[in-house]
């Protein structure tokens, strides 16, 4: 369906694709859409198969409609697929659910931003607004480059001039090894060594990938990334972890945070960044965020000796992350 076209029914090939008594999405009945406000724009966070973003705008009585994988770019010199689908009733606008498995679309939709617009071109192949939103702002265009495939482009300065691009690759930190105990035991925390597979996860746009502790690409459990991905939602970070067996199954466990939304932390505390870890609450079927106790060696030490763990980690709380080194910093003591 063309962007343009102005036919009396424009919502008949949503309806088609859905069943009101299956789904909780609005699906008016038919005839010709009922105009609102003109000037609408909504972008859903769609965790369908593949997460991506619902980017919509009200035009002639419906909301316009592309899929954006990657999201909407907040910075010009990265553009991203748009797909344009079928349009969907002004209604949808304010929907938030659950599509149930097996309908069309199945999974959670949930409002990711909203907003008005303005209009400085439209036609079939070109579309230049103006977006209004609390999270995204600015002029974008949207350009036809074959079918249903689009792309999104930004035109204004990036939205955050600061933003650092997520890094390409990293070598994790390593801890030396050691004997015994630090001295100064509060100015550490304390983790469990679980005798993994190093991994770190470089998650944006709801995609991930990995690396290895040489920094070479490596994989990770299956289906772990696109679940981590979809955990994360827009926000790009990387993680360090280690694969390891747990309760029998294969997980990933979290231990660090290197980077997140647009920037290093590379220099920022080994606290703070576990911190900021715990903050993001990932815990999955295949990933945990493992635990980390400042202070409490003792403790630790125990614990990991009835769990048959091969050891612990002592870092130090002020330590900043350095990839590819083996600092004294960080210790690992065997149990």
């Amino acid at each position: 369906m063309a962007v343009d076209e102005t036919a009396a029914d424009r919502l008949a090939e949503y309806r088609g694709k859905r069943a009101p008594e299956r789904t909780p999405e609005p699906v008016p009945p038919g005839g010709a859409p009922q105009p609102g406000g003109g000037d609408t724009f909504v972008i859903q966070e769609h965790h369908a198969r593949s997460l991506h973003w619902d980017l919509r705008l009200e035009r002639d009585g419906v909301l316009v409609s592309w899929a954006v994988p990657k999201g909407v770019p907040a910075d010009p010199r990265t553009d991203h697929l748009a797909v344009h689908t079928e349009d969907h009733p002004l209604e949808y606008a304010a929907f938030e659910g659950e599509i149930p498995e097996g309908e069309y679309g199945a999974g959670r939709m949930t409002i990711w931003d909203r907003g008005t617009y303005e209009t400085e071109k439209w036609s079939g192949s070109e579309v230049k607004v103006v977006l209004h939103g609390s999270r995204v702002s600015g002029r974008y265009v949207l350009f036809r480059t074959g079918g249903r495939n689009w792309m999104i482009h930004r035109m204004d300065p990036p939205a955050d001039p600061d933003a650092e691009p997520l890094p390409e690759r990293l070598r994790p930190m390593f801890a030396e090894e050691r004997a015994r105990l630090p001295r100064d035991r509060e100015a550490y925390g304390f983790e469990f060594a679980w005798g993994g597979r190093r991994l770190l996860a470089y998650v944006e746009g709801g995609r991930t990938r990995f690396t290895d502790g040489a920094g070479r690409d490596a994989g990770g459990p299956a289906g772990l990334g696109s679940r981590l991905g979809r955990a994360l939602g827009s926000r790009p970070a990387v993680l360090d972890g280690e694969v390891a067996e747990v309760e029998g199954r294969e997980t990933y466990l979290l231990a660090d945070l290197l980077y997140l939304d647009g920037r290093s932390l590379l220099d920022v505390p080994y606290r703070r960044r576990r911190e900021l870890l715990d903050g993001l609450e990932l815990n999955g079927a295949r990933w945990q965020t493992s635990p980390w106790y400042p202070g409490e060696a003792g403790a630790v030490r125990e614990a990991a000796r009835e769990q048959g763990l091969p050891g612990i980690l002592a870092k130090r709380l002020d330590s900043p992350y350095e990839p590819g080194e083996r600092s004294g910093a960080w210790r690992h003591l065997p149990v």
